[in-house]
């Protein structure tokens, strides 16, 4: 196995990435297309397929495994996936029709935000550390645990779901069905939905995440509020899982995080507030090394976890 490239698919609501990864964790090749979740669960397994052919005809036909990250929830008992932003892939079978299509290697399958997290662990910015929270703060807040070492599933393979951690038990409606998780206060969507309705007149025609943060840099009070407002609620949750997980490192990923010191440095601040039990206090925050390939570069690695 070790002489032959891992194939990797990371399974998103937006879209489909597939790719060739190396022993060392190096990507040799990869390709995206368009999930195409809104037009039945049949379209999307077509673009899985459409992946799949491309990605092993740059293979040769030949790959030593196949490792899957799919948004959730998911069930690696079963195999199956049931992820919120592809309405038709209920219990879908997605692991044993994968070993279907490349028949005669071990398939395996994750969350996506435990792969996201043991890439950076393997290759990234959680190198050499022992425990640490992989976390993606984007149009959601994602996350995957590494714990001694290992990734951690839990018992149905959605462990690390730390978006709904509840921070505000008289918060938001969040769509998990819940209240006040945190993904309601500190996801792209929701700084910009808070800035809004407190004023917040953006300069550009799409009030974004990114013209957020922009005008957050340029000093717009409003903007800058919603991003503490959003720091704070992210160091809360941070400090909660970091307390039940005695972790070493988390590492932060995604289109927010991409705004840099305007996320961390009030985010550290808040986090030093919030994480005060002796143990925590050598907890660092750091941004991703690995960008969007770090889901690909983990299902590699997952699947080739002896």
């Amino acid at each position: 196995m070790s002489e032959l490239a891992t194939l990797a698919l990371d399974v998103g609501g937006t879209k489909i990435a597939a790719g060739l990864i190396g022993a060392d964790g190096t990507l040799l090749y990869t390709a995206t297309r368009p999930t195409r979740g809104d037009q039945g669960p049949e379209v999307v397994w077509a673009v899985v397929v459409e992946l799949l052919g491309d990605v092993l005809a740059k293979a040769g036909g030949r790959v030593g495994a196949v490792g899957i990250g799919s948004a959730g929830p998911i069930d690696v008992n079963a195999g199956t996936v049931n992820p919120i932003n592809i309405p038709g892939w209920r219990g879908f079978a997605l692991r044993d029709r994968v070993a279907a299509a490349v028949p005669g290697v071990p398939v395996r399958l994750g969350g996506d935000g435990v792969c996201m997290a043991l890439g950076e662990h393997r290759y990234g910015a959680g190198r050499g550390t022992r425990s640490m929270l992989g976390m993606v703060v984007s149009t959601g807040v994602g996350g995957g645990l590494v714990l001694d070492g290992a990734p951690f599933h839990g018992r149905t393979g959605n462990a690390g779901h730390v978006g709904h951690v509840v921070v505000d038990a008289d918060g938001e409606p969040c769509r998990c069905g819940g209240r006040g998780c945190v993904e309601t206060i500190s996801s792209g969507p929701a700084m910009v939905r808070w800035a809004l309705a407190n004023g917040w007149t953006p300069e550009t025609a799409e009030a974004d995440a990114k013209a957020l943060a922009a005008a957050a840099e340029a000093g717009d009070p409003v903007a800058r509020r919603a991003f503490r407002r959003g720091t704070d609620a992210l160091a809360a949750m941070i400090a909660s899982v970091a307390a039940v997980c005695d972790l070493d490192l988390v590492v932060i990923g995604g289109g927010v995080a991409k705004s840099g010191a305007l996320l961390f440095d009030p985010l550290r601040a808040a986090l030093s507030e919030h994480a005060r039990l002796d143990f925590l206090t050598g907890l660092h925050v750091v941004p991703a090394e690995l960008g969007g390939d770090a889901g690909l570069v983990g299902a590699a690695a997952l699947a080739t976890l002896v």
